[in-house]
């Protein structure tokens, strides 16, 4: 499993026109999914992910979680973290998971986020041609891959 976590005063994501989902101060987290994760991904994920201290404490140094800020998340599905571009110009999908393994995994991830949390996960809607909007703090964009443990 792969994350862009992006620290954002404020982040949204509109299907159709119509807003599906909008956080103010918090994390947009990114997820592309694979068809080796499991459920072990996903929990040391949740927990890199909640208690990550990226948000500035009052000294201006970044030591606190989102859980600590009680800010939010909007995770949103997105195959293309999986993209190779080893071989020519045309992005691989061919890592990514397809929907029938990705949308369970993807709704464990909503669940076992909301429950470290402790609130709700706001989402995108996945297969969705999303338009995501965002206002990046800091800026503060990090990455993690799972398999890495980084």
């Amino acid at each position: 499993m792969r994350v862009v976590i992006q620290r954002v005063n404020n982040a949204s994501v509109t299907i159709d026109g119509h807003i599906k989902s909008a956080i103010t101060k918090g994390l947009l987290v990114l997820v592309g999914i694979e068809d080796a994760d499991t459920m072990e991904d996903i929990e040391w994920l949740s927990n890199k992910i909640i208690n990550l201290r990226i948000f500035d404490d009052d000294n201006k140094v970044p030591n606190i979680s989102v859980k600590e800020v009680n800010g939010d998340i909007l995770l949103v599905s997105q195959f293309t973290l999986h993209a190779a571009t080893k071989k020519g110009n045309r992005p691989s999908y061919i890592k990514a998971s397809k929907p029938d393994v990705a949308i369970p995994l993807y709704e464990k991830m909503i669940v076992q986020l909301e429950n470290d949390l402790g609130k709700k996960i706001f989402t995108g809607e996945f297969g969705a041609d999303m338009k995501v909007s965002l206002l990046n703090d800091g800026p503060v964009t990090i990455i993690i891959d799972s398999k890495n443990k980084e």
